[in-house]
């Protein structure tokens, strides 16, 4: 009986952890408006994106749990990624995206500026090449950009694509 209980405790701490990782949220940085609009992206670093580009890209995002507010772990996230604070400001809720993985992005649009050649992403280590036992460190953001919105439609995973034509329609409301 003992055994069975821990067992369905373990079960039931996965499913509670496998749905949290299920959420995310990110902040779309976007600097001018109308034609001079560009909004901020980033390249996810290590191996297996080293060589995809158009699709690719995304928001500075992450993961949060449960209890966490999704605009504070944006905000950390963005710090994470980029490495700077976001800017000051009220952040604009652009709603919800959800990925073919079935992972959905909670975002919020945040007027300001940045360098992209001067982000420091945090890393995260990866057996590689595969099943070599050589553990490696990747940055998790190995660029940014800053891109008008029809080339950021291109570069943007799919899914996230909406997130632009929201900012627009909130820009030109």
């Amino acid at each position: 009986m003992i055994e069975t209980h821990q067992n369905d405790l373990a079960l039931s701490d996965r499913v509670t952890r496998s749905k949290s990782s299920l959420r995310s949220a990110g902040i779309l940085l976007y600097r001018g408006s109308g034609l001079s609009l560009e909004v901020l992206l980033v390249h996810p670093g290590g191996p297996f994106w080293s060589r995809r580009d158009a699709g690719a890209w995304s928001i500075p995002k992450g993961e949060y749990g449960p209890g966490e507010e999704p605009l504070d772990a944006a905000r950390r996230e963005f710090a994470e990624e980029l490495g700077s604070a976001p800017p000051l400001g009220e952040a604009s809720d652009l709603g919800e995206v959800r990925l073919k993985s079935g992972k959905s992005i909670r975002a919020w649009a945040l007027p300001g500026d940045l360098d992209p050649v001067s982000i420091t992403s945090n890393v995260f280590s990866v057996e590689w090449p595969p099943r070599s036992g050589r553990w490696q460190d990747f940055p998790e953001v190995d660029r940014a950009g800053w891109f008008a919105p029809e080339a950021a439609r291109e570069k943007l995973n799919p899914a996230q694509a909406p997130l632009v034509d929201r900012l627009q329609e909130m820009l030109d409301a």
